[in-house]
Parts: C-alpha cells; structure tokens; sequence
C-alpha cells in the first residue's frame, strides 16, 4: 500500500511536482501528527502555536496570535480564554491603560508547552532521519527564505498573484 502523503513515480511525461505541492503535502502530514501528539497533552495545534508565540514575543495581541495561528481573531479570543481558565495563561492590564490586555505563560503554560515540544522534537526526528546536519541546517535557512518571500510586508505581489478583490494599486 502506497502512502497517499508521498507522491507516487510520476510517468515518463509528467511534470515533476512544484515544491509548493510538495511542501503543502508535508504539512498536511506534519499537521496530522502534530494533532495527533498533542491531543495527548491535551493542546490543540492552535494552542500549541499560540503558547509558542508568547514564549518568544513579549505579550503579543490576540490579532498578532490570530494571524501567526492562521485563525480570524474571535476564533483566537476564544483559544485565549480557554488557555487562561486552564491556568496555561495570564492576562493583565496594559500598562499604558486602555482595554488591550498583555498575555503571558504561567508557569505552568511553560512546562506544558515544554512537554508538547517534545513531542514535536519526536516528529521532527522521525521526519528528517534520513536528512544530514548539512541539509537540515539548508533546508531551514531555505524554508525560511521561501517564507519570508511570500510575507504580505516584504513586498508586493507579483500581477499574477493578485486576486480581483485586490488590485495592484493606482500607477501615480
């Protein structure tokens, strides 16, 4: 049986698969073991990506969470209210007043986040076993690059890219 994640030999005539199908596939696969691995913790993917948001920024918004977990901000509220009632979370006044909230791990929300990463250090030894340091180190600096390439404030996108609902804007 032939795994439906790694694409099959290709006939002579066919086109190679464009990276981009090839790197969307791997997440797909990466995502159903991450959600699977987390689900024992008792975390979602989107609460693992938030929880790991906040060890690396101080006190993000919800709207930055949201768009780094590729959620609509209501949908990153509610991860965000579930976090705090189980004590993973804190959220306090801003210092400079007003209504936005600074969020930060507990303690606790630290050591599940340590736990559940790893779990995905498990995944990642599995997926790159057969990948020397040399190209594991090369691959990231690529993924990295390819992502940054694609962010909406690096620059804007080519013609061929833009959707109708977002015209390139007005030549002055």
């Amino acid at each position: 049986m032939t795994d439906p994640a790694v694409p099959a030999a290709t006939a002579p005539h066919a086109p190679p698969p464009h990276v981009s199908y090839l790197v969307f596939r791997l997440e797909r696969r990466i995502r159903a073991c991450l959600d699977e691995a987390l689900a024992r913790h008792g975390i979602t993917t989107t609460e693992y990506m938030a929880l790991s948001e906040l060890r690396l920024r101080d006190a993000p918004s919800s709207a930055d969470l949201a768009r780094i977990a590729f959620v609509t901000p209501q949908a990153m509220n509610l991860v965000i209210r579930d976090l705090e009632k189980r004590g993973l979370i804190a959220r306090e006044p801003h210092p400079d007043g007003g209504r936005a909230l600074r969020t930060r791990l507990t303690p606790e929300g630290l050591r599940k986040l340590q736990r559940c990463d790893r779990s995905l250090d498990d995944i990642e030894a599995v997926m790159l076993a057969g990948v020397d340091a040399t190209d594991r180190r090369r691959l990231a600096e690529t993924l990295t690059a390819c992502a940054r390439a694609l962010h909406p404030d690096s620059h804007p996108l080519p013609p061929a890219l833009r959707s109708a609902e977002n015209p390139p804007p007005p030549k002055p």
